[in-house]
């Protein structure tokens, strides 16, 4: 028998691999455009730290007026009855050029953590997208496999009608091999109308609004094999722990002493008297050292301690799940492969059968229910290596995703 074809209609399209696809869902994805600008603004929030902590310049106007009339009015003592107010401020806090640094990290921290995010992100769209296009290829694989069984027992079913009219053969027998080739054209249908679904179902997940069915090339997917215990899934822990000791830095930086200095010049005058006269400047300083807070530093400490125990539990339940499910994979691979060779070798020996008991029909040498039993034979013995193989692909899929 011939390998699989495809429909005419459909290879007459451009073939499309599950890389155009898994692009395609990348340039789409809101998801990881949403990650991308987050990225950028934390970029942005490393520059107000930056700008924070240097000169802050600002100007000031204040102007009152307080009449009293007829001796009915706010006490002049008070009040002054008039002032004006025009300053130029500025204020420069003294920090550290340690407490920049850690506050800068922790925003660099941040950004680590939308990094995975969107890592993770993108291996889940991976994943979704392959298995996927596992799926649609499969119903192509059947598909395009009902559509040349078919087009067998059609050859056939005219050879058999002829032999039936030569009364080689019965009536009966030409009435149940027609039920089965009939069965086989409704096969057929079902698995175009599947892959159908099928591919629409791909492109709806990918984002692609074309409803032009295209031919897809075979999914090439070997094991991925790599040291997991440094790999993508752990760089969570290490991130979630870097972010404790960056808050237990600022907690430190909380109880350090605090200076800033300022100064100012401008026009403040009551009109009292020779208000021409109040132009002027000032400058100061300020300093605070925290002495007693009720104990609240150690609290703090207490806290990112549970924190980073919490993560350790996390990391080692992961940890041993993760092992756990690399094995189990790694054992589901071997049965299918072991499977797999065992029904190429089934299949050699029915489609053997079926080409010999072909030549024998033309000569009237064969039960029908003989010939319709070797081709069942064939189709479930095609059916079960397709499904093993689609298995397997599907099987390897996961163990990539966790294998990173």
């Amino acid at each position: 028998m011939a390998g699989f074809g495809l429909c005419p209609v459909r290879a007459q399209q451009p073939v499309r691999n599950l890389e155009y696809f898994y692009q395609e869902a990348v340039k789409r994805s809101p998801l990881l455009k949403d990650y991308h600008n987050q990225l950028q603004s934390s970029k942005i929030d490393s520059m107000r730290v930056k700008g924070g902590h240097l000169p802050q310049v600002s100007a000031l106007a204040n102007g009152m007026y307080a009449p009293v009339v007829n001796g009915y009015g706010f006490d002049e003592v008070l009040t002054n009855g008039k002032a004006l107010e025009a300053v130029l401020n500025v204020n420069y806090n003294l920090a550290s050029k340690k407490n920049i640094n850690n506050q800068l990290e922790g925003i660099h921290l941040q950004a680590d953590s939308i990094r995975f995010a969107t890592g993770l992100s993108a291996l889940d769209l991976q994943k979704a997208v392959t298995d996927q296009y596992i799926t649609a290829f499969a119903s192509q694989q059947q598909a395009a496999f009902n559509q040349e069984v078919y087009q067998l027992l059609h050859e056939e079913e005219i050879v058999l009608k002829k032999l039936t009219r030569a009364n080689v053969y019965k009536q009966v027998d030409y009435l149940t091999f027609l039920v089965t080739f009939q069965q086989q054209q409704l096969q057929w249908k079902q698995a175009e109308l599947q892959l159908k679904n099928d591919y629409s179902t791909l492109n709806y997940l990918t984002g692609i609004a074309d409803t032009t069915a295209h031919e897809l090339a075979e999914p090439m997917i070997e094991p991925v094999l790599l040291n997991v215990e440094t790999g993508f899934f752990y760089q969570k822990f290490g991130i979630d722990s870097l972010k404790l000791i960056n808050q237990r830095k600022a907690v430190d930086f909380n109880y350090k002493p605090k200076a800033s200095v300022y100064a100012n010049g401008g026009y403040n005058s009551s009109f009292a008297y020779q208000p021409y006269r109040n132009f002027g400047a000032s400058a100061g300083f300020t300093v605070a050292v925290p002495i007693f807070d009720g104990h609240q530093r150690k609290m703090q400490y207490d806290k990112l301690s549970i924190s980073q125990r919490t993560i350790n539990v996390y990391k080692e339940f992961f940890q041993s799940q993760h092992t756990q499910q690399l094995n189990l994979l790694r054992q589901q691979i071997a049965d299918q492969n072991g499977l797999y060779k065992q029904v190429s070798e089934q299949i050699k020996f029915t489609k053997s059968l079926i080409q010999v008991d072909s030549r024998l029909l033309q000569t009237g040498d064969i039960r029908i229910a003989d010939f319709v039993i070797a081709i069942n034979n064939y189709l479930a013995a095609q059916n079960l290596k397709r499904q093993t193989n689609i298995t397997r692909l599907k099987l390897f899929n996961q163990l990539n995703y966790w294998n990173r």
